[in-house]
């Protein structure tokens, strides 16, 4: 590390937001060899001050298009003490004062001048013809000027970083290190901080294990903690009580009551009979029972000729439509809210294509009129693909800002989009739907697409089978098979897998499927020359997609991943690579991406392919950089923060795999993922294979997966509300 000691004289470069800056400093004292008399710097910053003093530590770098600069890493402002020092500073364009004021105030104070005026700015009024404005702002400037300084460094030493001490002062201001002292964990609401983050600075600051303000901040996390793993909308006492003695041995059951009591004081936590909820997960259920009763409560229109213009629709694209695909078209078009459900094969995407086109003739509806969304990219693609209409992510629709982690189109600011059409409804969990239906029209026509059987969301809920089970709402039920031939044998799989009745059939070779036979131990090398021969037959990683329950173990998507990129995308001395961790980086691997975000438009389960990779030597940040490109030519730039958003996505869970279809679907089935086998994973896998289907292994851990009824029983109110509304 080298230190510089110099006079800031240039911002070349100043992002308010968060604190990057470009400037120039001009060198008094160095360990630089070599140097210049200025130097170009760069680095995240608190308010620099023009011609002021500081101390930069950090290290010289080379960069590609810039030349030579200086990466501060840590810096402090360093106050003159030296009359000439001390007269030039006041006399500076950060005061209201000339030389000659300057030069007689620091005549009469001496060194300690700074000092004296921060400890007493009355004697400031010793100077003559110095009005009191003049001496408030000089002590306002002098005192702000130390005081974001002092207090980014001490936010620093706490263990915040640069970036997080920088937003801290920007919220609190001088009040920083008080709201600190007073509770550190509101920063957990205030900024989004981890509780296990805010807990390691809380015992520097010596804050005990049984705090009061500890044990609420700790309840919440459990809260959050326990439901994402769960499901659950709401927790029971004896789940709280278990998770607090867990993590502090001697607490007892009243001290948990009496913190839950003060958090349902603070209207942090809703406590209704035996049922302790999040403020937010009740109102979020409140508030979706309140909209879909709404919109199904409207008087529904009975639109004339209705028939005949499905008839039309029928001759045009050359289709006939079942009774039960005419009830869901006549519903969506007379009904205020419409809940469609079926398996892969039986319609939907039909279905939802006819609305879409009576939408634009009956009502003569404009393309800005109708929003088609889906939980995420590959399904609001596929939505686009097959209406030839804009579709989007949910969470590209409503704003989804990622910085404060919320929505900017909410009830009061919702879009004017008058036919709202959802698929993949049962992905979506409790506090997406609630801000999808905060984000439409009050009076929008809302029909709600999904497969009853597919796996849960990811989140906390069950929206479309609280909403299916209540039996309170009209939900049309899509059953046969339009994809059953004799050609084609996933859709009937997938049928048998659900009702539980597996033919004989399925260790027979068709010609969309195949079940390979082979002990644990010889799965990967079988996978291995599937997809070899597939390559053969011009198969490439975007027709092909691996599904496992399970990341580690032998035949675990991690193992699976370095198998198939040294497949796909062997090394090359023509492509860069990357090492992070255990895992190589390429250009041209296949990356999945793991987290939504709105602002790079890249949402979870999304699949790209790296073109770029930069070392810290060469790139603009000074971080070594992947750029992946995904659909539609995005390319986003991922630094070392990010590389967590990302792995490799030629083998992936199934969970991540919800909302897509792929050309091949390959599946390992081994007897030790059986722990995580049951039938709707088997089921939202099978029905990922769009042309073939391979699954490789032990056909009992297949059956046994059939069998296995393992059902995600979530602890939700939003089935029970349902009912008591309309009873």
């Amino acid at each position: 590390m080298n230190y510089i000691i110099g006079t800031y004289t240039r911002c070349i470069y100043n992002n308010e937001m968060n604190g990057y800056t470009v400037g120039n400093i001009k060198i008094k004292e160095t360990d630089i060899e070599n140097s210049a008399n200025t130097i170009l710097f760069v680095g995240t910053f608190a308010d620099l001050k023009l011609t002021a003093n500081y101390k930069m530590t950090g290290e010289i770098t080379k960069h590609p298009k810039y030349g030579r600069q200086f990466v501060v890493s840590e810096y402090e402002l360093l106050l003159p003490t030296k009359k000439d020092e001390l007269i030039e500073f006041l006399s500076s364009d950060l005061f209201p004062i000339g030389e000659k004021t300057a030069t007689k105030i620091v005549d009469m104070f001496g060194e300690d001048t700074l000092d004296i005026i921060i400890n007493d700015r009355d004697k400031l009024q010793l100077i003559p013809r110095l009005s009191i404005k003049k001496i408030d702002k000089i002590y306002d400037i002098l005192s702000n000027y130390k005081l974001s300084s002092g207090i980014v460094m001490e936010l620093s030493s706490l263990g915040f970083s640069t970036k997080e001490a920088l937003s801290i002062y920007k919220k609190y201001d001088s009040k920083s290190l008080d709201k600190i002292n007073d509770n550190i964990y509101n920063l957990i609401d205030d900024f989004g901080y981890s509780f296990t983050n805010i807990d390691i600075i809380a015992k520097k600051l010596n804050i005990e294990d049984k705090d009061e303000r500890r044990l609420e901040a700790l309840i919440i996390h459990m809260f959050n903690d326990l439901t994402f793993n769960t499901g659950d909308t709401y927790l029971l006492f004896e789940d709280i009580y278990n998770y607090m003695i867990n993590e502090i041995k001697d607490l007892d059951s009243e001290t948990i009551n009496y913190i839950i009591l003060k958090l349902n004081t603070k209207n942090r936590i809703i406590i209704k009979e035996d049922k302790y909820y999040l403020k937010e997960f009740y109102e979020a259920e409140e508030y979706i029972i309140d909209r879909l009763c709404f919109l199904n409560d409207i008087e529904n229109r009975k639109l004339p000729k209705l028939d005949e213009k499905i008839e039309e629709l029928e001759k045009k694209n050359n289709i006939i439509y079942d009774d039960t695909q005419k009830e869901a078209i006549k519903k969506a078009i007379n009904n205020n809210l419409t809940i469609i459900t079926g398996g892969p094969g039986t319609g939907k995407t039909t279905i939802i294509k006819a609305i879409v086109s009576l939408f634009q003739t009956i009502f003569k509806a404009k393309v800005e009129d109708i929003a088609l969304l889906a939980p995420t990219g590959r399904a609001s693609k596929r939505m686009m693909e097959t209406t030839n209409l804009p579709a989007s992510t949910i969470h590209r629709y409503l704003g989804w800002d990622k910085e404060r982690n919320m929505f900017s189109i909410d009830e009061y600011n919702p879009n004017p989009e008058k036919y709202i059409i959802v698929d993949e409804v049962s992905m979506l969990d409790t506090l997406l739907m609630e801000a999808l239906l905060k984000g439409i029209r009050r009076d929008a026509k809302l029909i709600l697409v999904g497969d009853y059987y597919q796996l849960p969301s990811v989140s906390q809920g069950q929206v479309l089978k609280d909403i299916i089970d209540s039996n309170m709402l009209d939900v049309v039920y899509l059953d046969y098979l339009y994809r059953q031939n004799e050609e084609s044998y996933i859709s009937v799989l997938a049928n048998e897998i659900k009702n539980q009745e597996l033919s004989e059939n399925f260790i027979m070779k068709k010609d969309d499927y195949n079940f390979v036979e082979c002990p644990n131990e010889q799965v990967l090398m079988t996978i291995e020359n599937i997809v070899k021969k597939a390559i053969d037959k011009d198969y490439n990683d975007k027709d092909i997609q691996v599904l496992a329950p399970m990341y580690k173990s032998l035949n675990g998507i991690d193992n699976l991943n370095k198998v198939l990129q040294r497949l796909f995308n062997p090394p090359s001395k023509d492509k860069n690579e990357l090492q992070v961790g255990d895992i190589t980086y390429r250009i041209g691997d296949k990356i999945l991406q793991l987290v939504n975000d709105n602002d790079n438009s890249v949402y979870n389960g999304d699949i790209g392919y790296i073109t770029d990779i930069l070392s810290s030597r060469v790139s603009n940040s000074k971080k070594n950089e992947i750029i992946v490109e995904y659909d539609d030519n995005n390319k986003v730039t991922y630094t070392p923060d990010k590389f967590i958003n990302i792995r490799h996505g030629y083998a992936i869970s199934v969970h991540k795999a919800q909302g897509s279809e792929f050309k091949m679907v390959i599946m390992p089935l081994v007897n030790n993922f059986n722990r995580m086998m049951y039938n709707k994973l088997l089921y939202t896998a099978v029905t990922r294979a769009k042309k073939s289907l391979i699954l490789v292994g032990d056909r009992q851990s297949f059956i046994y997966g059939i069998r296995n009824n393992y059902v995600d029983n979530r602890r939700t109110t939003l089935k029970d509300m349902l009912i008591d509304r309309y009873n």
